[in-house]
């Protein structure tokens, strides 16, 4: 499971449908943020503070010229006619990008932009972009449910706040592929084959969602590539009337927010990179490393279940390890024999769904006590109803049984961004026990997730780089010491390689830090986004 985030989904939900307190949504990637994509699809998250050698990794990201084209002038000079979004407060518009920036008059994409106007009476510091990761989740919801509500009010006093749907994302003409019923087949396959049969069934999914994707997405799917929607970044800059881009990215976002200072390091302005991916890794590598993170954050719930009264994995004094192989069998037992989980479609959980349901808990530790509900429902009442409502939520998949197109838009981001982790299922076969060792629980699970875009459609056109961005206004990148989703390394990583980087650390759980309630992350973060201050080199936060 590549997974920058979360995929999936905002880098600020809580549980049912996203993940954080009402001021915050229950990320991945959102998503992250989001992958953060469950065990069928790839979201990358790039990695660990060693720098790949050899034809795994490039030289430093290339900054693109000052002078703008004039190709591309029309679209850097275009104005944004703004209208009511029927969200009290906020704005939206469309803003067109040339699909392809090689060739600018070969046609454009529509984007999708919405702001909230700065709210107080002193000057204003000019717009601060936000994006939550995924890649796949919607900026824009992300802006209307957190940001533009619940960031700092201090922040919103001097920013425009501002969010747009990367291309092939949510608003923004949206990357498709499988429909609704297709998707719950999807979601459902065996994504840990015992037999031939078994792994046949799962390269054959495969293959139909990558087929899907090309047949309904054709015309987009060459060009969702994050260093194109970076270069959508600059345009929106532009025209919101900004010298410099202004910007907080969690999840994925960090990945989108450095690509943009390593193509523009001139025009950085203020950037916050929170749970941050190292873009030197390959897509093996940030898969075997995030399998490593889940693992960790595993590690830690484990250790908060067996002190409870309800934990349904052990009692006081069951190790770590014990849990995981208590969670291990129910997951066979699983995989055997599904269990009900109500509703009106009679839908039962199994294996690959349930696990689904525990690693987007590892996302947000205020989701545990609901993990330990779920997990006590399915193992002693025989009732999968709240495991399958947090895989749901993973999904992105809502009551009527529709998705979003975070998991679409995820894959096709991921498999344009680096070539496949994976050939074919005999190089998963291989690389099993490593990953079984990095993660007993999510190991064999994860390495076969990590196949998917052996198949895609489309040949990839980026590859794992170092991204120095010379020359840029210092950037503030922020890890957290137990992420799951983004493991510590990967910011120190990236915050080494940028030349300007200032790494943030908070010591704890969860994926990302900024609006989690750490007084001093946040301090030092809106300290920073309001007087361009970062913190001091090596600050660490508990």
């Amino acid at each position: 499971m590549q997974t920058w985030s979360s995929p999936r989904r905002n880098p600020r939900t809580r549980t049912g449908t996203r993940t954080r307190n009402r001021t915050r949504a229950t990320v991945r990637v959102t998503d992250t943020l989001l992958a953060a994509a469950a065990l069928l699809v790839s979201a990358c998250s790039p990695g660990n503070s060693t720098t790949p050698s050899g034809d795994t990794a490039q030289a430093a990201l290339v900054a693109l010229p000052r002078a703008t084209p004039s190709a591309l002038s029309p679209y850097y000079t275009q104005k944004l006619h703004w209208r009511s979004c029927g969200v009290p407060g906020f704005q939206c518009a469309t803003m067109k990008a040339p699909l392809d920036y090689a060739m600018p008059g070969s046609g454009d994409v529509r984007l999708a932009v919405a702001r909230k106007k700065a709210t107080g009476k002193a000057k204003p510091l000019g717009s601060l972009l936000v994006n939550p990761g995924g890649p796949g989740g919607s900026a824009i919801d992300y802006l209307q449910s957190y940001a533009g509500v619940g960031y700092p009010a201090g922040v919103r006093a001097r920013y425009d706040m501002v969010a747009m749907d990367p291309r092939g994302v949510a608003r923004s003409e949206p990357v498709e592929c499988l429909g609704r019923r297709q998707m719950d087949t999807y979601t459902q396959t065996d994504s840990t084959p015992d037999d031939q049969k078994e792994t046949n069934a799962l390269v054959g999914a495969y293959e139909k969602f990558a087929e899907s994707c090309g047949e309904h997405s054709a015309r987009l799917l060459r060009h969702v590539s994050t260093v194109e929607a970076a270069r959508d970044m600059d345009i929106l800059r532009a025209v919101l009337g900004d010298s410099r881009l202004n910007y907080v990215g969690a999840s994925y976002g960090t990945f989108l927010g450095a690509t943009y200072a390593g193509l523009f390091p001139g025009r950085v302005g203020r950037l916050v990179l929170d749970g941050a991916m190292d873009p030197s890794l390959d897509a093996r590598r940030l898969n075997l490393d995030q399998t490593a993170g889940f693992e960790t954050a595993f590690q830690a719930f484990a250790k908060d279940c067996v002190r409870q009264p309800d934990c349904p994995l052990g009692g006081k004094g069951t190790t770590p390890a014990q849990v995981g192989e208590h969670l291990q069998a129910f997951f066979r037992k699983l995989d055997a024999h599904p269990v009900p989980a109500g509703g009106a479609e009679h839908r039962k959980l199994g294996e690959s769904l349930a696990t689904t349901g525990v690693i987007a808990a590892m996302y947000d530790q205020g989701t545990w006590e609901q993990l330990r509900d779920a997990l006590t429902s399915a193992m002693k009442k025989n009732d999968g109803a709240g495991l399958l409502a947090l895989s749901d939520s993973y999904f992105e998949r809502d009551s009527d049984g529709h998705y979003s197109n975070l998991m679409m838009a995820n894959a096709a981001v991921n498999c344009l961004d680096l070539p496949p982790a994976f050939a074919g299922p005999e190089q998963v076969e291989k690389a099993l026990p490593e990953f079984e060792k990095a993660s007993p629980v999510f190991g064999k699970g994860l390495a076969w997730a990590s196949l998917n875009c052996a198949y895609w459609p489309v040949k990839a056109t980026g590859e794992p780089h170092r991204i120095e961005a010379k020359g840029a206004a210092p950037i503030v990148v922020v890890g957290t010491t137990r992420d799951p989703a983004t493991p510590y390394p990967w910011a120190r990583s990236l915050a080494r390689q940028l030349s300007s980087g200032r790494l943030l650390t908070y010591v704890g759980d969860g994926h990302t830090a900024y609006g989690r309630g750490s007084t001093c992350i946040d301090s030092a973060i809106d300290t920073y986004l309001l007087h361009g201050t970062p913190p001091a080199e090596g600050k660490r936060c508990s």
